[in-house]
């Protein structure tokens, strides 16, 4: 049976944000991921997580200025002391919540640049944020993300990041499968899964509806038989639901929108 982390970034958006870990607890979510902890204290997060009985299954590592359209600093020269100090934050925050893994974006090429080019910075800085979080015990995440949505971003494609994480040779560095970003890119979801889940190196996975990033059940991909083929395959991990409400921030719309969890959640 799948298992679901509700991430508060994009759902329950009515609520305030710490308002958001009682939401997800009331439809039964067990498990939230969220895009970044860094506006609020580690006290205030573990007390929603501990009085709503939730787990931390992941959130993200500091991208750069976020609010200047940065998307993480990972790939780009010049950042590395910044990128060494947000991991730090990122450790500090991961332990305190005892979340067991963080996601580190890429982020976008500069201006004149290529991804060949970046290439050894990128290496080079996941390698120092494994090597980190390893001794924590937690685990470094990738992700390949669709530039529909986010252009210029570093890393597009499975085979990319999977070839990176070979690269870069750490156990703990692992790959971030949004099946949203990998139907828009490469679409043959199944064929995807079924090459990558055996490998080991997949250490979360994220669902939306395509194209519209809404519920899982809109759009054109059938997630049950998805579900269904990461049971066969024995996937253990979380699915992070990062989709927007169809409904969108109205009281409740989330909640309604969750009929297509219900046969999934126990």
């Amino acid at each position: 049976m799948p298992r679901f982390a509700a991430n508060l970034s994009m759902l329950y958006n009515e609520h305030d944000f710490l308002d958001r870990f009682a939401a997800a607890a009331r439809d039964g979510f067990k498990a939230v991921e969220y895009l970044f902890p860094y506006a609020f204290t580690t006290e205030q997060l573990a007390a929603q997580l501990k009085a709503n009985g939730l787990q931390q299954v992941l959130f993200n590592a500091p991208p750069g200025d976020w609010d200047a359209g940065e998307r993480g600093i990972a790939c780009l020269p010049g950042r590395e002391a910044e990128f060494r100090d947000g991991i730090a934050q990122a450790l500090a925050y991961a332990r305190a919540l005892d979340c067991p893994r963080i996601h580190v974006m890429a982020g976008l090429l500069p201006a004149g640049q290529t991804r060949e080019a970046l290439r050894a910075t990128y290496v080079a800085n996941l390698a120092y944020a494994a090597t980190e979080a390893a001794k924590l015990g937690l685990a470094v995440l990738i992700e390949p993300i669709n530039e529909r949505d986010m252009p210029g971003f570093f890393l597009n494609r499975q085979d990319q990041a999977h070839a990176i994480v070979a690269e870069v040779g750490a156990p703990n560095l692992k790959v971030q499968m949004d099946l949203y970003h990998c139907q828009i890119v490469e679409g043959d979801l199944a064929a995807n899964i079924r090459r990558w889940l055996p490998t080991g190196q997949v250490g979360h996975l994220q669902i939306a509806g395509v194209p519209t990033r809404h519920e899982p059940d809109v759009g054109e991909i059938y997630y049950p038989y998805l579900f269904e083929l990461l049971d066969e395959l024995g996937y253990p991990g979380w699915i992070g639901c990062e989709y927007r409400p169809r409904r969108g921030a109205v009281a409740g719309g989330t909640s309604q929108g969750l009929g297509w969890l219900k046969p999934w959640i126990g």
